[in-house]
């Protein structure tokens, strides 16, 4: 049995917000027995399925929530308040309710790109299956004026109430800033005079108290101020994983507050799953994906034996040999690729390479295990003749494959742009988008930018990155570094300064700074996309990414398809141009 548990964690994933790795709040539950810890990243679900992974395997139960930005209709603002935009926790209930998460944090990035927000429609439209907590410092309450409530944010919580019935609860934090105190009582009267349950929440940033000081340089490094500065918004010391006695005594006068945390977690009773690859359908009219690829391979065999081989007049005979040996091989892999039901994925790479080759966009030969099918070689999607060079086709495709293959294909580097338009436009931009990646703060990285919110003197700060060469072959964490560097540690022993930089540095090391588009990666979905992973946009782009990287895309059933840029073919591309300016001469193929 527990007493309380945390639902508002922001991790790491709440960039250059959150200093909390989610492995850590899994240990951290089981060291405070905590049965269950909900996740609330600031504007973003990008650790979701993460979450739920790690935390289950550790035997606790995950809520799946976030922090969302809500602009508030000018009937709910009071005159003095020229900020429309506030916060609110939402967690997702059923899998209904994680559905409509991902549906309203994706409209955030979709429909308001400037300000990255919902409006109270959307919000009410997709409200099924949510739990909303009315937030913190950031809150509705931050139209508190003179320690009370205005009218009109009163009226937005009876709204609230309207929508959300029994699920509605008022969110009280206590971490030790005046702002909190005075308005506290505003939000108990509140809560009482609306028959609404409150809740305890504690905003956890970072594990423990001894991370207070390199969160707080982790927040001077986005801001690009100096811990020195005075003039500065500081954060209390109080946002950090508390135990559940520290809890209890924080909140002694209010046990029922805690008492709800426990039974938000009751109401909970779904977690996002690794699930197996769903592979996206290619657009038909009158013939199924099996007759299709099934006849265009049979037609593109012909062509490419034709003129292979061309042997068909001087020798038929042997022509019909070679023929079978070739038809063979292609049934053997159709029956695969069908069994499998991986057509689809064939005819999408294939219609996209056509496109290409067709408006002069150069296309790289083929590598990788893809160079292995003769399917592919056939559809136009490598020009290797797999047979010829002895190559396997199942190590790219085969039933005991655990994950699913793809094709990585090159494409020019100054004609990619125009093939990703192409598949947006076929598709439809819920079915695509590219592929989010995470920077991180690594051991010279770390060093630097900490040293300079400290306000040391560059060269001293370069000096010390300088005994940590650099080596992308063996890429070693800081900590490694201090160990094989005897002269990091004299530093430290001798100047208090030096020391500082390399604790800090080791508590911020690793930690998620930015996000970035993939270099390559690319999905293509079944259905919309944000049915099943969230999608997120720069303000300043129009392209959208899903909010999973990588590895949790594949792990949410996504197929990933690599679109990769390369100078080399746009290179080789210009040179036969001017070899072919007059005449044809030369065909690199």
């Amino acid at each position: 049995m527990s007493d309380f548990i945390h639902l508002t964690n922001k991790t790491e994933y709440s960039l250059s917000e959150g200093a909390l790795p989610i492995s850590r709040i899994a240990d951290l539950c089981q060291s405070f027995e905590m049965p269950a810890v909900g996740i609330s990243d600031s504007n973003n679900m990008f650790g979701a399925l993460e979450f739920s992974t790690q935390i289950s395997s550790a035997g606790i139960q995950p809520i799946i929530g976030c922090n969302i930005k809500i602009k508030t209709p000018s009937e709910y603002m009071h005159d003095s308040i020229k900020d429309p935009f506030f916060d609110i926790n939402l967690y997702s209930k059923n899998n209904l309710g994680y559905q409509n998460l991902l549906n309203l944090i994706s409209t955030a990035y979709m429909k308001n790109k400037k300000n990255s927000c919902i409006e109270l429609d959307d919000l009410f439209n997709l409200k099924d299956g949510i739990i909303l907590l009315t937030g913190g410092k950031n809150s509705i309450l931050k139209q508190c004026k003179n320690k009370t409530i205005t009218k009109q944010a009163n009226n937005f919580i009876k709204k609230l109430k309207d929508n959300f019935n029994d699920d509605l609860y008022i969110e009280i934090q206590r971490l030790g800033k005046n702002h909190e105190i005075l308005s506290e009582h505003s939000l108990l009267s509140m809560a009482y005079d609306n028959n609404l349950p409150l809740v305890a929440t504690n905003d956890v940033l970072y594990e423990s108290p001894e991370y207070y000081e390199a969160h707080d340089a982790l927040s001077c490094i986005e801001k690009k101020l100096y811990v020195s500065q005075t003039d500065r918004l500081k954060l209390s010391d109080q946002h950090y994983f508390k135990s559940q006695n520290e809890m209890k005594e924080l909140f002694i006068d209010l046990p029922e507050a805690l008492h709800n945390t426990i039974e938000i977690a009751k109401k909970c009773s779904y977690k996002p799953d690794i699930r197996k690859p769903v592979l996206p359908v290619f657009p038909l009219s009158d013939q199924s994906e099996k007759d299709l690829i099934t006849k265009l391979s049979n037609e593109g065999l012909e062509l490419r034996l034709k003129e292979k081989f061309k042997l068909e007049e001087d020798n038929p005979l042997n022509y019909e040999k070679i023929k079978l040996i070739y038809k063979e091989r292609l049934n053997k892999e159709l029956d695969i690729i069908i069994d499998m039901k991986y057509e689809g994925y064939f005819l999408i790479v294939s219609d996209f390479i056509k496109w290409s080759k067709d408006n002069g966009i150069p296309v790289g030969p083929g590598r990788g295990s893809g160079a292995g099918s003769l399917v592919a070689w056939v559809l136009n999607i490598t020009d290797l003749d797999p047979i010829k060079f002895g190559l396997i086709f199942e190590r790219f495709l085969n039933p005991e494959r655990v994950s699913l293959p793809d094709f990585d294909i090159d494409f020019c580097r100054d004609g990619r742009d125009k093939v990703l338009e192409y598949v947006h436009k076929k598709y439809g931009k819920e079915k695509v988008a590219q592929i989010i990646t995470f920077g991180k703060l690594q051991a010279r990285a770390v060093i630097r930018d900490v040293g300079r919110v400290l306000g040391m003197p560059y060269g001293q700060v370069d000096g010390l990155c300088k005994l940590m060469p650099f080596d992308p072959s063996r890429p070693m964490s800081l900590q490694a570094y201090i160990d094989e560097e005897p002269r990091l540690n004299e530093y430290a022993d001798n100047d208090p300064k030096v020391k500082k930089l390399l604790d800090i540095s080791l508590k911020l090391e690793g930690l998620k700074r930015h996000a970035s588009i993939h270099a390559a990666g690319v999905v293509i979905s079944k259905d919309k996309i944000y049915n099943d992973v969230p999608l997120y946009s720069d303000p300043e782009s129009e392209i959208f990414m899903t909010q999973f990287d990588m590895k949790w895309v594949e792990n949410a059933g996504l197929v990933k398809f690599d679109f990769l840029g390369l100078k080399t073919l746009t290179l080789i591309n210009n040179c036969l141009n001017l070899i072919n300016k007059d005449e044809f001469v030369l065909d690199i193929n």
